[in-house]
């Protein structure tokens, strides 16, 4: 029997798509279009067969991507991604993308209370692929015995010689720009999940300041709730405007 047009597209996507790597962005359906002549129409009919697979996903603001089980992290203790992503099942990995000693922004230069900082920045994998851009801010006389390879290896919570309290995390919405796009290897625009989280010490004195930029279709942060009065709103929710 003759094959439909999409009918055909799907076989040839999901071929492609067999040993892709979960989180993968496709083509955009205008670039599909152009590739396999065919229309808007029935790029889309085809991506759509593909998802009924459940291979494949869609985000607005962020395109098709291959489909797979999330990283869930998460927020009822102290720890770090890399310990969050070993426990789903995912070989981790980090890569050093800046290491200076510099003047902070006046957002961490206030919650630290130093003039000077050092500031790490690095892209978390999670199996090979990106997984979130991660910039760190420690007073410079806590990192000053530091090397880069040091915070390559091993997480500041084991670096530093401090005893830690616990952190304060907030998570909001972003959107990727260009920099941040391209180590995340995802479309500029694309959404993110923005968390700031601030590391204290036994004193409750600020030693830390982090930025965790993760896309958003791959990452699902999940809250332990104790026991407590019923109630419809989220816990810790508040009104950003």
């Amino acid at each position: 029997m003759r094959r439909i047009r999409y009918q055909e597209i799907a076989d040839e996507l999901r071929l492609r798509l067999r040993d892709a790597p979960v989180g993968s962005v496709l083509p955009s359906e205008a670039e599909m279009s152009k590739e396999f002549d065919a229309s808007r129409v029935t790029i889309r009919r085809a991506l759509e067969l593909v998802r009924e697979d459940g291979l494949i996903a869609a985000r607005q603001g962020f395109g098709w991507y291959i489909a797979g089980e999330p990283v869930r992290q998460s927020l009822e203790s102290l720890g770090t991604i890399e310990r969050q992503i070993e426990q789903g099942g995912w070989a981790s990995e980090r890569k050093i993308e800046e290491f200076a000693f510099e003047r902070p922004p006046d957002r961490v230069r206030r919650l630290l209370g130093v003039e000077q900082v050092l500031r790490v920045k690095r892209v978390n994998l999670a199996d090979g692929e990106p997984f979130a851009v991660v910039t760190v801010w420690c007073p410079a006389d806590l990192g000053a015995n530091l090397s880069r390879r040091d915070v390559e290896r091993r997480p500041f919570y084991e670096l530093l010689d401090v005893e830690l309290r616990g952190a304060t995390q907030t998570i909001g919405a972003d959107a990727a720009g260009p920099d941040d796009a391209a180590l995340l290897n995802i479309p500029i625009g694309a959404p993110l999940l923005r968390c700031q989280r601030v590391t204290t010490d036994r004193d409750g004195h600020p030693v830390l300041v982090s930025e965790h930029l993760f896309p958003a279709h791959r990452t699902e942060f999940v809250v332990e709730l104790p026991q407590a009065e019923p109630s419809m709103t989220p816990s810790g929710l508040r009104i950003v405007e």
